[in-house]
Order: C-alpha cells, then sequence, then structure tokens
C-alpha cells in the first residue's frame, strides 16, 4: 500500500468570515450566521488557521486518512458558503385529489388534508432552519446546509406514498430547486 508523505490543503477565508479552530472543533461566523462543527472523530488530521486562510493536514496517509482529508476540506468549504451566502431549497406542493394546505408550527411543518387524510403528516424542522410557504411553493433557508436539506428530506418523505400507485397517484411535496439564499 502506497502511503503520501504529506496532504495539504488550503481554504482562503474570505473577507467578513471568522474562522477559530479549537482542538479539531471549528467554528465559522460570517453575515448570515455562526455554524459550529467538531471533528473529533478523525484522526490523523491536523487543522491550522492563519494568515487569512485555514489549512488542512495529513501525514503519512492511506486511502481512509486520505478521503477525510478532502472530506473535511469540502465540509469547511460548505460552512464557509453558507455563512456568506446561506442555502435556499424550493419544494413545491403537487395535488390533484384533494387540495394539500401546508402550515409551519414550531419545529415542525403539519401537512394536511394529503390524500384526504383526517389526521395531519408532520415533517420536522431540523436546526436553526426558517420555512415559509408561499402559494404552492415550500421555501427553506438556513445557513448549514446539513440541515436545511434534512429538513427537505424530511419534508418529501412525509408526503411518500406506499399502498397506492404512484402512476395514478402523483400527489406530493417534491424538492425542484436547490441554491443560494442570496439568488445567485
Amino acid at each position: 500500500m502506497v502511503r503520501e508523505v504529506l496532504i495539504k490543503e488550503s481554504i482562503s477565508i474570505p473577507d467578513g468570515v471568522e474562522v477559530s479552530c479549537e482542538g479539531m472543533r471549528v467554528r465559522v461566523k460570517g453575515p448570515k450566521g455562526e455554524i459550529v462543527r467538531d471533528f473529533s472523530n478523525v484522526r490523523n488530521v491536523k487543522l491550522v488557521v492563519g494568515n487569512g486562510k485555514i489549512t488542512v493536514y495529513s501525514f503519512f496517509s492511506n486511502r481512509r486518512i486520505k478521503a477525510l482529508t478532502y472530506t473535511m476540506v469540502a465540509h469547511i468549504k460548505n460552512m464557509i458558503e453558507g455563512v456568506t451566502r446561506g442555502y435556499r431549497y424550493k419544494l413545491k406542493i403537487v395535488f390533484s385529489h384533494f387540495p394539500v394546505t401546508v402550515r409551519v408550527e414550531g419545529d415542525r411543518v403539519l401537512i394536511e388534508n394529503f390524500l384526504g387524510e383526517r389526521s395531519p403528516r408532520i415533517a420536522k424542522i431540523k436546526g436553526n432552519v426558517k420555512v415559509s410557504t408561499k402559494g404552492e411553493d415550500v421555501i427553506i433557508e438556513g445557513v448549514d446546509i446539513e440541515d436545511v436539506a434534512q429538513t427537505a428530506a424530511n419534508i418529501e418523505k412525509a408526503t411518500k406514498i406506499r399502498e397506492l400507485d404512484r402512476r395514478v397517484f402523483n400527489d406530493g411535496i417534491f424538492i425542484y430547486e436547490r441554491g443560494y439564499a442570496d439568488g445567485e
């Protein structure tokens, strides 16, 4: 097995963003909010913050450690992108049989009258995410891409039809757009 002596990846920190690192706990603070992520489960990888960039090192890396190093780099880039631009997912409410109403109540989304059911279907909102409805659209916004995507998946999964023919009953709430909250 071939081991690479040094893997070194640097991520530049944009203006208006503060990155601090206590051990393997990374805190990214920007104009849209703050994200904290703990990488303490990753071994043989070092983080260094300085000179306007964050550098991720790993020494004598095998295939697994190399993959973890680049995964950490991707997570940190997503954190920086989230606090500067934010993330937005758009979902479309589709119904052909019964008019569906969607409302947000606390940390959950209530989907009422789905397929004429009496009790509402419930989807959990994860983390610090803002969910709003506008006509037949459900808009999910936040700084952490994992929380935004998981909330969208929870809403989509709550309207999954199990025992009916999908060709006839194509009702549901479906993700149709992923992007940044600043609209670019």
